[in-house]
Parts: structure tokens; C-alpha cells; sequence
């Protein structure tokens, strides 16, 4: 099952987000707007995220869902909605 580091590794991978330790990064932060601690990130990212799990995991994120929006919270936020996901999805790695 993935956990908050595994897929905090994979989103600095996808996204080229040099200077982003996956390894320390605060799975709580938000991943979008340029607050404090945030990522910073972008709707185009947000595509790049959800085609890069669905890669992954199978998973296929819907933007006209709630679940998906809110998925994109934190980190922590999405490794659950994938962790949820990719238990519905028998035979997929997780």
C-alpha cells in the first residue's frame, strides 16, 4: 500500500520539483497556493498528478468529483483517495 513518502516521491518525480525533499516535506501542506509550506502547485499539475496515478495505480480521477477535489489537498489527502482507490481496483499494486 502506497504511504504519504512513497507518493510524495513520485509527485517531486513527475513534477521536476527540484529543490522539494520528499523525504521531509510535511504531508499535512497544502499542495496548492504559495502559503507557507504549501507546494505551490498549479491546474496544470493537477493533471499531471492524476494522469501519473493513473499510470501508477489505475486510478482514474474525475475533476467533476468531490472526492477528487478534495483529494488534492495535501499529500496526505491524496495518498488516502489513492490508498481507497487502488483497494477498490483488485490486482493493482498498491
Amino acid at each position: 500500500m502506497v504511504d504519504d513518502r512513497q507518493l510524495a516521491r513520485l509527485l517531486v518525480r513527475v513534477l521536476n520539483l527540484e529543490g522539494h525533499d520528499p523525504e521531509s516535506i510535511d504531508p499535512e501542506a497544502p499542495l496548492f497556493g504559495n502559503g507557507a509550506g504549501g507546494w505551490g502547485l498549479d491546474s496544470i499539475d493537477a493533471l499531471e498528478i492524476a494522469l501519473a496515478l493513473q499510470e501508477e495505480f489505475g486510478i482514474v480521477m474525475r475533476s467533476d468529483d468531490e472526492a477528487t477535489r478534495s483529494a488534492f489537498a495535501s499529500v496526505r489527502a491524496l495518498t488516502r483517495f489513492v490508498q481507497q482507490h487502488a483497494a477498490q481496483e483488485p490486482g493493482r499494486a498498491g
